[in-house]
């Protein structure tokens, strides 16, 4: 008799996963497989998936790793659909898609996986194509990374594009109930425009440059405050540049902060989201809010929620590593939507965006389409 039960096999349960998981696990007889996390992210509640087990994983998961147990998944007979990520650096993962190529041919392999950047060194391209070509169907992150892959011989049917979601339902409950406040006005004590940063303060958001943006601005006669929500390893650098920069009074390093409700506030009061580096879930967390984002042109070096950003309708693109770039974006941005009635055009747009495309319900419509279990 043939089986229905559908295998998962991830790294981990990131804590922003966890609704579409749930959903995933209430539309399929599903059995989980997660390797044990070795980082600072955090993980969801697991004893709300009904059947979990775990992977020791070998290794360093950055560089080359191996998940032990994994293939023993494979010649299982009840599982005839694995849904797993395409870890490129998991060596573990490499030969369970050769061993269904070589011997399973009735059983079928989905990745869930970024797919392409367009920087792929020429080892990592071949590599990527030959794991792509050996599987069943692929759901990707966004459109761009299925463009490149269409262009490099993928066959488009296999591709489908899932985008990604944080906790929706909680966040779209909280924004029902949000209105303007004097947050920023009683903290900094000015109403000029306020700019938000939302995340870890790390190295390659380099949250330098916007400072120095800042900076030039200033020069220029535009004031503009800057809260930075979140902790990391730059934090102490950054304040110390802030403090070399004389933009004290403009900037608010606010700390991590866990509290959705309180998150939201701050970016519903904010008139701006600028991510310097990769944007990742900050578009995401800043957009559901009603909060435009401002990011970088280089979209090879992004990650896939940059298509969420659409130029001068949910934020705007200034160039790679360019201080200057980012210094006119703010100015232009502020000149042609920095009204009360474009703020709101804006506003709605930001969130229109994100229900249509960024949520688990569309997530799990998108797997009910295309991921085949029979």
């Amino acid at each position: 008799m043939k089986s229905n039960k559908l295998c998962l096999i991830y790294n981990t349960a990131p804590h922003y996963r966890e609704a579409i998981f749930r959903m995933i696990d209430e539309t399929y007889d599903c059995d989980w497989f997660f390797g044990k996390p070795k980082n600072d992210i955090r993980e969801m509640d697991w004893s709300k998936l009904k059947h979990i087990q775990f992977l020791k994983t070998i290794g360093n998961p950055d560089k080359a790793s191996w998940r032990r147990g994994m293939i023993r998944q494979l010649f299982k007979k009840k599982y005839r659909t694995y849904f797993m990520l395409g870890e490129t650096r998991s060596i573990s993962t490499w030969f369970f898609i050769l061993l269904a190529s070589l011997f399973f041919h009735k059983k079928r392999i989905y990745l869930w996986t970024h797919g392409w950047y367009g920087k792929e060194s020429e080892i990592d391209a071949k590599l990527k194509l030959w794991m792509y070509r050996h599987v069943t169907g692929i759901f990707l992150y966004g459109n761009y990374a299925k463009d490149l892959l269409i262009k490099k011989g993928i066959d488009q049917r296999k591709l489908f594009v899932i985008h990604n979601s944080l906790n929706y339902d909680r966040q779209v409950e909280i924004r029902r109930n949000l209105k303007k406040t004097d947050l920023f006005e009683k903290h900094f004590g000015n109403t000029n425009h306020t700019i938000i940063f939302i995340g870890r303060l790390t190295e390659v958001k380099r949250l330098d440059l916007l400072i120095d943006a800042i900076a030039q601005l200033k020069t220029e006669g535009e004031e503009y405050n800057v809260v930075f929500v979140g902790n990391g390893e730059k934090k102490t650098d950054l304040e110390t540049y802030v403090r070399a920069k004389n933009l004290d009074s403009n900037f608010w390093f606010y700390g991590a902060c866990y509290d959705e409700s309180e998150n939201a506030e701050l970016i519903y009061n904010s008139d701006l989201c600028v991510a310097p580096g990769n944007v990742g879930l900050t578009a995401m967390h800043s957009l559901v809010f009603g909060t435009p984002v401002a990011t970088h042109n280089r979209f090879e070096l992004q990650m896939p929620e940059f298509e969420a950003v659409h130029n001068n309708i949910t934020g705007v693109f200034f160039n790679y590593n360019d201080s200057v770039s980012i210094a006119k974006c703010i100015s232009d941005w502020f000149k042609s939507h920095g009204n009360q009635t474009e703020r709101e055009k804006v506003r709605q747009a930001c969130c229109n965006e994100i229900d249509k495309y960024w949520t688990p319900e569309f997530q799990i419509n998108v797997i009910k389409q295309h991921l085949i279990i029979q």
